[in-house]
């Protein structure tokens, strides 16, 4: 089995099974923007995915607490309506920042493809590239949970815009054939969902996932227009995108302010 070690020591394997010894913490779920942990509690680590930086002193201190070290940062996608803390969080604790191989951002440390396999907790985590919300936007995969972003949400919700910065309708669609191969029994966790939201697995998504029924492009077509224009325009974007591309946090934030 072939492995390629990173500057940090994460070790990329191709191929392999291991056993499970993980759990999924969920943060924030009081709030829009989701963020989860994946954690070893053997060995005290932590994954962090999709991390917001307007609450990276939640993730500090959840870490603190329990005394996790950070294995590694990873995001599912670029994102356009917040900060993500990956930068943040991967300079303070000196452990990579994974993304999709496809992604224009200038702070990630690994980059991962399909062929990729990181082994932690006992588990192997593959990566799913579904272009379409963003050209390198992909699923995070353990086995037993799938990690979307906003390539797809859960129920009527949906699936993410695709008129955002390297959005393509015709790629989303595509793509959507990919979760045809993933275990229906997988619990999927999103990366938007209203507060409080229930994480479903992909099954029950596949019976209530309007998007997931349709047949045609073009009835997906109709449906991401319409979801445009009632969502209007992404008030973050012109702040947020630059500092997720170039990895520079702004000195001021105005919604943090």
């Amino acid at each position: 089995m072939h492995s390629v070690e990173t500057t940090n020591g994460l070790k990329v394997e191709n191929g392999g099974v291991c056993r499970h010894n993980m759990r999924v913490h969920e943060f924030h779920p009081e709030i829009w923007a989701k963020a989860y942990g994946l954690i070893c509690e053997t060995n005290q680590e932590i994954i962090l995915i999709d991390p917001v930086y307007d609450y990276i002193q939640t993730y500090l201190d959840f870490i603190s607490q329990h005394g996790y070290s950070m294995r590694s940062v990873i995001a599912t996608h670029t994102h356009a309506d917040h900060i993500t803390a990956c930068f943040s969080l991967s300079a303070s604790f000196h452990c990579d920042y994974i993304m999709h191989e496809t992604t224009a951002s200038l702070g990630v440390t690994t980059y991962v493809n399909e062929s990729s396999v990181i082994e932690f907790a006992g588990v192997n985590i593959h990566f799913h590239h579904v272009p379409g919300h963003t050209n390198d936007s992909m699923i995070i995969d353990t086995g037993s949970h799938i990690f979307t972003g906003d390539f797809l949400f859960t129920g009527s919700a949906g699936v993410g815009r695709d008129d955002l910065p390297s959005g393509r309708m015709k790629q989303h669609w595509e793509s959507l054939s990919k979760i045809t191969k993933l275990d229906g029994q997988s619990v999927m966790y999103t990366g938007h969902e209203p507060p409080h939201t229930k994480m479903q697995t992909l099954e029950w998504s596949r019976e209530h996932n309007p998007v997931l029924k349709m047949s045609s492009y073009e009835d997906y077509e109709a449906w991401q227009l319409a979801c445009i224009e009632q969502l209007g325009s992404v008030s973050k974007i012109k702040i947020a995108l630059p500092a997720n591309l170039f990895g520079e946090v702004p000195e001021v934030i105005p919604w943090l302010n």
